[in-house]
């Protein structure tokens, strides 16, 4: 599957390595919960993506009390992912090396690098992933640029609301 995540779908399957060893399959909930939000990021070269990640660090707890659990990734190599983990604080865990076809698979907009000095490879823009608890994308939100995102404290409230009022998944029907 290329091209946008349809709602109500399974994302492609693609296995990712994990921060701290392991791996890690996009869409399969860990730690007992049994949502998952996606969180992809263009890279450690991307101060609103600090920015970002920073902040949600300080929801993840009502995210995790919400039954959801989170995920940051990425297509930074390892060392680059690592240093991100650890100048943003982030205690979610951290998927690293989607290549550029898997970025595809999702559906996200890819970029290349303006300059050396802003990344050494083609990275993809923001998006969120809200996959629910029969494995299928609830919620998706991609963008082609960093200054686009969902609003964290907004998104989970709106979580809590869909899981708490059993809210379809909307958004089935493509356009024509």
């Amino acid at each position: 599957m290329t091209g946008k995540p349809v709602p109500d779908t399974t994302l492609p399957e693609i296995t990712l390595p994990l921060l701290g060893g392991g791996g890690i399959t996009l869409g399969r909930p860990q730690k007992g919960r049994d949502w998952q939000m996606i969180v992809v990021y263009r890279g450690k070269h991307c101060p609103i993506c600090h920015k970002y990640v920073s902040g949600l660090e300080g929801l993840l707890p009502k995210f995790h009390e919400a039954g959801i659990d989170v995920l940051l990734v990425s297509g930074d190599p390892e060392e680059k992912a690592r240093a991100f983990a650890d100048e943003t604080g982030t205690s979610a865990p951290v998927a690293f090396d989607l290549s550029v076809p898997q970025m595809h698979e999702l559906g996200l907009y890819v970029s290349e690098p303006r300059s050396a000095q802003e990344t050494d490879r083609p990275f993809a823009e923001p998006a969120v992933f809200v996959i629910n608890d029969r494995g299928t994308v609830h919620i998706t939100d991609i963008s082609n640029a960093p200054f686009s995102r969902p609003d964290l404290e907004g998104l989970l409230n709106g979580l809590k609301f869909i899981r708490e009022n059993e809210y379809p998944v909307r958004g089935t029907k493509r356009a024509a």
